[in-house]
């Protein structure tokens, strides 16, 4: 039998039709009734239970406000060991996070090397 720690994470592309949920809910309920069935859609399609949606996924579902929701949604699906399900905007690209001191010494080390090619300049002149 498979041990535990041997469980991979699954990742996987789908393309959630929201319109057919949607249009069952009232016109100021929609793009709630949206969420929703992105959930309901991704609970029933990778077996778990804890759905967490990333911030540009809400974004664009409320985008146009709570009446018109999109009739559809691209999304990047992976699920880690514990068995949490998260759903990123299709094709985007994540940024790594700096912390400040990485900040500060990339900020420094731009100053340095503006500093040098000046002093070459004025050397040359």
């Amino acid at each position: 039998m498979a041990k535990k720690e041997d469980v991979k994470v699954l990742e996987r592309t789908y393309t959630v039709p929201l319109r057919k949920e949607y249009l069952k809910a009232p016109n100021w309920k929609r793009t709630p009734k949206a969420v929703i069935a992105l959930k309901q859609f991704l609970a029933k399609h990778m077996k778990a239970k804890d759905i967490k949606l990333g911030k540009e996924v809400n974004d664009l579902i409320w985008k146009n406000g709570i009446r018109n929701p999109p009739h559809k949604i691209k999304v990047n699906v992976s699920k880690d060991k514990e068995g949490v399900v998260t759903a990123e905007l299709f094709g985007l690209v994540k940024k790594e996070k700096k912390s400040k001191k990485e900040k500060k010494a990339a900020i420094k080390e731009s100053k340095k090397e503006k500093k040098t090619e000046e002093h070459k300049k004025e050397e040359k002149n």
